[in-house]
C-alpha cells in the first residue's frame, strides 16, 4: 500500500557519512617493516583529537621488538583502545560500530592478500573486511619490494573492492632533513585521505620557493 510504504520510508534513518561519523579511526599494524609509521600515525591522530582503535598482529609485535625500544604496552598506550588480535567479538568487528575508516600501517603482503580475498581469520582482517563492506575508507600502507604478480593482483583486488593501496613513498620536494621529516610527510599524506590536515608542507605552499630555486639553478647553468 502506498501509505504503508510512505510510513516505512519516514522511519528510515540515513547512515552517517564519514564526515559526520564519530572522529574514530581503526589502526591495524601488521608484520611488515616500518613500525615507525604506526607509532607516528597514532601520535598524530591523538594530536588531531581523533579516537583510535588499535589491533596488532603477532608478527607486528616481533617487528616492534626489532625496530624500536617500545614495549608492547608502550605501543598500545598510544591508542585510545586496543584489542587482542583474536578477539572477534570486539566492537571493530561489527559494521554497526561507526568509524571514519581504517588504516593498516604497515601492511604486510600476507595481510593485504587476506583482506583482498575476504580471509577474515583475525581481528585485523575482519575489521578491514567490515570497513570495505560498509563502504568506509580503507588505506593499506603496503610495505614490500620488489612486487610479484601475486602481490599486484591482490592490490588490484583490494582496489576493486574500494580500498586504497598507499605505499610509503617519500617526497623529496619538501627537502627532508631527517628520517622524521620523511615519516611525518608520509603520515600526513595518508591522513589527507581522511580530510585530517596535519600542517605538513605541500607542493603548492612551496611553489614560490621552488620557482626561485629553479631560476637560481638555471642562472648558474647559463
Amino acid at each position: 500500500m502506498p501509505g504503508h510504504d510512505a510510513r516505512q520510508a519516514d522511519t528510515v534513518t540515513p547512515r552517517p557519512h564519514a564526515a559526520t561519523a564519530p572522529r574514530r579511526i581503526v589502526v591495524g599494524v601488521s608484520g611488515a617493516t616500518g613500525i615507525v609509521y604506526a607509532t607516528r600515525l597514532l601520535e598524530v591522530l591523538r594530536q588531531a583529537g581523533t579516537e583510535t582503535h588499535l589491533v596488532i598482529t603477532p608478527a607486528a609485535g616481533m617487528t616492534r621488538a626489532c625496530e624500536t625500544d617500545l614495549s608492547a604496552e608502550d605501543l598500545r598506550a598510544l591508542a585510545d583502545v586496543s584489542y587482542p588480535i583474536g578477539d572477534l567479538t570486539a566492537p571493530i568487528s561489527s559494521g554497526s560500530f561507526q568509524t571514519m575508516g581504517m588504516i593498516v600501517a604497515p601492511c604486510s603482503m600476507r595481510s593485504l592478500a587476506e583482506i583482498a580475498y575476504g580471509m577474515t581469520g583475525n581481528l585485523l582482517t575482519r575489521a578491514a573486511d567490515v570497513t570495505l563492506k560498509e563502504r568506509r575508507r580503507l588505506l593499506l600502507m603496503a610495505r614490500e619490494t620488489p612486487l610479484s604478480m601475486t602481490h599486484l593482483r591482490a592490490m588490484i583486488a583490494v582496489t576493486e573492492s574500494g580500498g586504497i593501496v598507499a605505499p610509503p613513498v617519500p617526497a623529496f620536494y619538501t627537502r627532508p632533513e631527517s628520517l622524521d621529516d620523511i615519516v611525518n610527510h608520509t603520515v600526513a599524506r595518508l591522513l589527507d585521505l581522511f580530510d585530517i590536515d596535519t600542517g605538513a608542507p605541500r607542493w603548492g605552499d612551496e611553489a614560490a620557493g621552488l620557482a626561485a630555486t629553479r631560476a637560481e639553478h638555471n642562472g648558474r647553468k647559463a
